[in-house]
């Protein structure tokens, strides 16, 4: 008699699960056009104030979750983006988020929607929790750097990619143990990973209206 495999840790399961999903958001071309420099600085200031407005919904979540026995371990006070965003829009736009040239895409309106309807459960808010924050720690920690370069900003600009305090590597290596912890009911799990693709698919249409709007 043989004994069936365990079944593959969450973490596994979630990475083979999106793949294509990852790979859809990186294939966009509207970061890659920022990377190089290719678009006027006022582009990638209209990145930033969309990456504003996603995050007021997220962080705002974060703090109404952070008591949570499921979603608590995942609320980590030094990944907290929106300090970071202001400040890059003041140097980028001279004025906040709320008051600059642009608004909400309607990609980010529903975006921020989404987060506000599902975010109050575990499985929605580490979600999207780990599609943000796992690729700022990932991708994010190349393009940063990139987008420094290609628009001449010393430090000041770009600071929504730099984690002070944080390895990037090692951190997510953790937070993949925190997934792998997690015991969801079979429903739930089923929810996150769906959720996780939901996750890509707003992140690529508010790339979408980006690179139609600075093509």
């Amino acid at each position: 008699m043989t004994l069936a495999d365990p079944p593959a840790r969450l973490s596994v399961r979630l990475r083979t699960a999106t793949r294509s999903d990852h790979d859809a958001a990186q294939g966009s071309g509207f970061l890659d056009r920022l990377a190089s420099g290719d678009l006027p600085r006022a582009a990638y200031a209209d990145l930033a104030t969309q990456h504003w407005f996603i995050y007021e919904a997220l962080e705002q979540a974060a703090e109404a979750m952070a008591g949570d026995p499921v979603a608590g371990p995942f609320v980590f006070p030094e990944l907290t983006r929106l300090p970071a965003l202001a400040d890059d829009l003041a140097v980028l736009t001279g004025r906040g988020p709320q008051h600059g040239e642009h608004a909400p895409l309607p990609a980010t309106e529903e975006y921020r929607a989404r987060l506000r309807a599902v975010a109050g459960q575990p499985w929605g808010f580490i979600a999207h929790h780990y599609t943000r924050y796992l690729g700022d720690l990932s991708g994010g920690q190349y393009l940063g750097p990139a987008i420094a370069k290609a628009y001449g900003l010393d430090g000041a600009g770009h600071r929504f990619f730099v984690f002070d305090g944080v390895s990037p590597p090692a951190f997510r290596t953790r937070y993949r143990e925190l997934l792998d912890q997690l015991q969801f009911s079979p429903a739930d799990e089923e929810r996150f990973l769906a959720e996780v693709s939901e996750a890509y698919r707003l992140n690529i249409a508010v790339l979408t209206q980006l690179k139609e709007r600075w093509a």
